[in-house]
């Protein structure tokens, strides 16, 4: 472990001059890839340190225990007892800080919903899911920008993409990648049965120009006029976007602002964050199926969670973790859900290590 540790803080000392370099700060992508290294080994340090000091410092007082000293002897004994917990307690957090870092999570978000089955109910349930990670986003003072808002005529929301910026809001909302299953009675139910309908969501990292190069042959540009709910047109001017990638087929539209210009950037910005989570997808699919944790796999074809209204229940499925606080969670409040998620896929990978 001290090895490892001492390899770390140089390893951390290099890439900080590395980044001061005047020929690094002058290559954008050479420094935005050092300046994530960083960072993730930024969070290690100071325990990586204190754990060394400590060590060394017990090291120092067992041998004096080897002395002939008897009342220095007696000083150090309750000393090693302290020292040892210390350490015990440094070691089970630098098992976790060492753990292999997704080189996204630092990353600020883009999220997708989209109503799956379930008709106009779903449409509602998927706007239900807006509000509640835009709440997210004001009770953590994140920023956030709507990128493309389409309505479903019966009410709700057919599908909704908005960017989140906030330091390792990836890390954090990645878990919410699935599908997401509302129960209730719908208002226009007289029968008082239990309706169930679906909203998939997806959650990518947001990526930036350095990560991504899109050749301007790759990808197919059509303008069109906005349309609202319904169908109306609600410009005269053809200021909606739909970038399609030729390569991929991934297709993009985007028509929230009424400046063409303005739509392009946004759809840009979707087709990048959606062509780095193809290669990424591409990674983790290489990667041995035991070191997969489902828990974080991000599959949007896995049913995640349940919200249950008559009963006031919201159960996560990849934990078995139930929580009687519908209302808090649907204001927000998906904390106690997201840290939990957290706390099992680091069990696992734990458990993956030491196996």
């Amino acid at each position: 472990m001290i090895d490892k540790l001492k390899n770390i803080i140089k390893e951390y000392e290099d890439l900080m001059e590395q980044i001061s370099s005047p020929d690094i700060m002058s290559d954008i992508k050479k420094y935005t890839a050092l300046a994530r290294q960083e960072k993730n080994l930024a969070n290690i340090i100071p325990s990586a340190k204190e754990y060394i000091k400590k060590y060394n410092q017990l090291a120092e007082d067992e041998e004096i225990l080897k002395g002939d000293d008897k009342e220095l002897k007696e000083l150090v004994k309750e000393e090693i007892t302290d020292l040892k917990e210390d350490i015990n307690l440094l070691s089970k957090e630098l098992k976790i800080l060492l753990l292999p870092k997704d080189p996204n999570d630092n990353r600020n978000t883009i999220l997708e919903i989209r109503s799956g089955t379930g008709g106009n109910e779903a449409a509602l349930f998927a706007e239900d899911l807006f509000r509640m990670y835009l709440r997210y986003c004001e009770n953590h003072n994140l920023k956030h920008d709507v990128m493309s808002l389409n309505y479903n005529e019966g009410g709700g929301v057919k599908e909704v993409i908005f960017s989140i910026k906030g330091e390792g809001t990836f890390g954090f909302l990645k878990y919410e990648s699935g599908v997401h299953r509302v129960q209730r009675i719908p208002e226009t139910e007289s029968n008082g049965r239990i309706h169930t309908s679906a909203a998939t969501v997806a959650v990518l990292p947001e990526a930036e120009e350095v990560d991504v190069t899109i050749a301007e042959n790759e990808i197919k540009i059509d303008t069109y006029r906005a349309s609202g709910a319904g169908g109306q047109h609600v410009n005269k001017t053809e200021s909606a976007i739909r970038i399609t990638h030729i390569p991929t087929g991934v297709v993009v539209t985007c028509q929230d602002e009424s400046s063409q210009h303005k739509n392009k950037d946004k759809a840009m910005k979707v087709l990048r964050s959606r062509l780095l989570e193809l290669e990424t997808e591409k990674i983790n699919s290489e990667r041995s199926a035991a070191r997969k944790s489902m828990v974080s796999t991000g599959d949007r074809s896995a049913k995640i969670r349940t919200y249950n209204f008559p009963q006031g229940r919201v159960t996560d499925h990849r934990i078995n973790l139930t929580l009687y606080k519908l209302e808090e969670i649907l204001n927000g409040n998906i904390s106690e859900i997201i840290e939990a998620l957290k706390l099992e896929d680091q069990r696992i990978q734990l458990e993956q290590i030491s196996s």
